[in-house]
């Protein structure tokens, strides 16, 4: 079968979409990081008392901030990425698509935004 890629494309190694692999890649990694993180929290909250000075005294904790931003960082990128593809695949309009993208990727950002503020609020509670 004949490659009917330019030269440049053939090159680089790229296809028609120019970017569906590191796509693909980037929401297998964050998938594999949320597995530990979620794994990690989950247990966490179940050994606690659901109390508000339990939790917050937790989240004050140096490493548990950080690993809880991580785990907003990386659960709203990979719900965005996953987002996406669906968007892709069943809206047929590219306007509509075009927009819907945009608009998933502005809520994930403020949703992700809102929880890092959040941890890091009680975080430097006094």
């Amino acid at each position: 079968m004949k490659d009917v890629r330019a030269p440049l494309a053939r090159v680089k190694g790229l296809g028609s979409a120019k970017d569906g692999t590191s796509h693909f890649w980037y929401q297998r990694l964050t998938a594999l990081a949320l597995i530990p993180l979620v794994l990690w929290v989950g247990y966490s909250l179940a050994s606690l008392p659901v109390d508000y000075e339990t939790l917050s005294a937790f989240i004050r904790q140096p490493a548990v901030a950080i690993g809880l931003i991580l785990l907003v960082i990386m659960v709203f990128y990979h719900s965005q990425l996953g987002l996406q593809v669906v968007i892709e695949d069943y809206v047929s309009s590219h306007a509509i698509r075009a927009f819907m993208i945009i608009l998933c990727g502005f809520l994930n950002l403020i949703l992700a935004v809102a929880g890092v503020v959040a941890i890091l609020k009680i975080l430097f509670e006094a």
